[in-house]
């Protein structure tokens, strides 16, 4: 047997020459997909910050908003449980209303950073930590986060910040610009004169309500918008107004709710923050008791709240200003600078009408009339209640 060991051995040798040659020869041959040699690394993925405000998730109002354009828009995420799974795009077009639908909003490579801030001396620690972990981009959503990202943003030139609802503001007082953040502005008049527009139509005891959160420029101009769309259909309308102090608190929102609906406001409009979901309750129990009154939300579709209740909202679209930043540097394009979003841009709006009240067609196609002509340029919408004609408001 010795003396077959080396042939043996040849002959096994030959045999998997031979296998191995046809084997690749089947793998090659015309129309045959080679074997992949190695997967193509994938590209990794921007880490993106987001500091919220004091009113913080869950808010169904500014916040969420924030978050909706990066979580959700941005990088196909949603929160569930403390922890992010992917959504569908069935998902992501439920929120895609009116406009933007035809928009491309898809999501794109990034993942996101959401750090939620209790109190305002969370701000500039917040953005830092995020800065520290090395986000590509840190975001402050709200004018009161302009000192945060101001500061934070000059500490570290060569990080990216984006700053929701203000401009960079200087000691004095005068806006500027800092080549390392962009900031996002809306016309919210623009908005708010629309659901005024729309409440002062729809209004049967001819006096309506609007709630502000704290009394600054910025909420004011909700409330001159509001009452300037009011006057616009119905001259006749006295327009209540109050301001709560605060946007974290919901029993305060319910209670300057309640007084006006016992003051005889049959439409409420709020600018109130996580305030303005005890608006929106307030209304939805004075409905169970069978007063006509309706709740117009702000800044997203606040319907799923009391889908009885809700007139409408009055849509700022932060997660829009959100998701074009996210998409812009997930291009290689994100620049600072001011970015101003009104009506026209598709920054502001108003939320499908899904309730029913008399000479509701009637009053929608009036309010689209008014939207062209603020489009235009022929309306010029007060940004301040001091602009305004005098007329009798009641605090």
């Amino acid at each position: 047997m010795a003396n077959f060991r080396p042939f043996l051995r040849l002959s096994l040798l030959s045999a998997l020459v031979l296998v191995s040659a046809c084997k690749k020869q089947e793998e090659t041959k015309p129309g045959a997909t080679p074997a992949p040699t190695s997967a193509a690394p994938k590209e990794k993925a921007l880490k993106v910050g987001l500091v919220t405000d004091v009113g913080g998730r869950g808010d169904h109002s500014f916040n969420d908003s924030a978050l909706r354009g990066l979580e959700l828009w941005g990088a196909g995420k949603k929160m569930e449980g403390g922890s992010y799974k992917d959504a569908t795009p069935e998902e992501l077009k439920e929120t895609l209303q009116q406009d933007l639908s035809t928009r491309n909003i898809t999501p794109v490579n990034v993942t996101p950073v959401v750090l939620q801030s209790k109190v305002p001396e969370d701000y500039e620690p917040n953005l830092q930590l995020l800065v520290d972990q090395g986000v590509s981009l840190a975001i402050g959503v709200g004018f009161m986060l302009e000192n945060a990202v101001e500061t934070v943003a000059k500490r570290n030139p060569d990080a990216k910040f984006l700053l929701i609802d203000s401009p960079v503001v200087s000691a004095d007082g005068k806006p500027y610009t800092l080549p390392n953040v962009r900031t996002v502005m809306y016309r919210e008049e623009q908005g708010s004169f629309l659901v005024g527009a729309l409440a002062g139509l729809a209004s049967k005891n001819n006096k309506v309500g609007f709630v502000g959160g704290v009394e600054v420029p910025l909420i004011k101009k909700f409330e001159a918008g509001f009452r300037a769309g009011v006057a616009a259909t119905n001259p006749k309308a006295t327009v209540l107004v109050n301001y709560t102090g605060s946007f974290d608190n919901v029993s305060a929102g319910k209670q300057v709710g309640q007084d006006l609906v016992n003051k005889g406001a049959d439409i409420i409009y709020h600018a109130a923050g996580s305030d303005g979901l005890g608006v929106i309750q307030a209304v939805k129990e004075a409905r169970a008791a069978n007063k006509p009154v309706f709740v117009i939300g702000v800044d997203s579709d606040q319907s799923h709240l009391a889908p009885e209740a809700v007139l409408t909202s009055m849509l700022k679209r932060v997660d829009l200003g959100v998701y074009e930043a996210v998409r812009d540097l997930s291009q290689g394009k994100l620049e600072g600078g001011d970015v101003m979003l009104g009506l026209k841009e598709g920054g502001v709006t108003y939320a499908p009408v899904r309730v029913e009240f008399p000479g509701k067609a009637e009053a929608l196609q009036k309010v689209e009339e008014l939207r062209a002509k603020i489009v235009s340029g022929e309306i010029q919408v007060p940004t301040s209640p001091s602009q305004l004609p005098a007329a009798p408001v009641k605090p």
